[in-house]
């Protein structure tokens, strides 16, 4: 696998990247002792824009569990781009530390934290990835089903970062990915035609659907929240439009599939119920879990 010189988005690596960095988490997870001096004497920056439970938990502690130490800075001191330029945050952070997480609210702010800092910038989440995420799924489907080229995953929700990284991870991959979104809150234009060429050239095969009846058969169903952090649209018109795309036992067992995924947080009682949330068949916990062996992939890889 050629090293990795950043992650903002899935479409930036190939078919043998991804797959080498599925196979890396997997080892890492399996024989973590082997890596655990891997950031030895590196300083990564987590510079987060948005609130998060499992993305700061998950890279704070991996991190430590490959030698490193991170430093974690919010907010607080003044909001990047308005107390100083995402410029001057990015070229200041490169003279202490050898790499930048970043939970953003905007692509373009990856983009110019890349460009000022010449150092390796990870995208933790912005409006349009979350490429993390979806490396964590990938992680999780491989360790289920073993060959994830053989997968049929359906998404069920709103077409948000976490659905455009899953497209592109899936398409990449060779996957069968059913999008089913109610009309109205559909996937990018952009983001689709990357993922249908992607899908062109792997075999992949990528569905789309306002119809929750097109997720029948897959071999996981998959959710998010309906509302993603800073959508400023009207709660009570999307809770309407999303009503009948609740996923709840009767729809797993209508369906016929028997794994059940979302990146949390879930609204129970929402997109999902905690009758399915906290099933036997939910990967929820394991998808959590791998947030840190995935990205701990991302960062040995990176410094190779």
């Amino acid at each position: 696998m050629s090293q990795l010189k950043q992650l903002l988005c899935l479409a930036e690596l190939d078919q043998q990247q991804l797959a080498g960095l599925l196979d890396l988490a997997q080892d890492i997870k399996q024989n973590p002792a082997n890596y655990s001096k891997v950031l030895q004497g590196k300083s990564i920056a987590l510079l987060f824009e948005k609130p998060s439970l499992r993305t700061r938990v998950s890279f704070d502690v991996g991190i430590n569990k490959l030698g490193g130490h991170s430093v974690y800075l919010d907010q607080q001191n003044g909001a990047m781009g308005v107390r100083e330029s995402v410029e001057d945050f990015g070229s200041n952070l490169a003279c202490w530390t050898d790499a930048i997480v970043a939970r953003v609210y905007s692509q373009q702010t990856l983009i110019k934290l890349a460009q000022s800092s010449k150092k390796p910038v990870i995208n933790a989440l912005s409006d349009l990835y979350h490429p993390c995420q979806a490396l964590a799924d990938l992680l999780t489907l491989k360790e289920q089903f073993g060959d994830v080229s053989k997968v049929h995953l359906a998404y069920v929700g709103d077409g948000n970062n976490v659905c455009h990284s899953l497209m592109l991870g899936s398409a990449i991959m060779g996957m069968t990915l059913t999008v089913v979104t109610p009309p109205g809150f559909g996937p990018d234009a952009h983001v689709l035609l990357r993922a249908q060429a992607l899908a062109q050239q792997s075999g992949a095969k990528l569905t789309l659907s306002q119809h929750v009846s097109s997720a029948a058969g897959a071999d996981a169903l998959y959710t998010d929240t309906w509302m993603s952090m800073g959508n400023k649209a009207d709660p009570a018109q999307v809770e309407a439009a999303f009503a009948p795309y609740q996923i709840n036992t009767a729809v797993m067992q209508r369906l016929g599939v028997k794994n059940f995924m979302h990146c949390l947080p879930a609204h129970r009682g929402h997109e999902v119920t905690s009758e399915v949330l906290d099933s036997d068949y939910s990967l929820v916990l394991q998808q959590a879990e791998n947030r840190m062996h995935a990205q701990n992939a991302v960062l040995v890889s990176l410094f190779a």
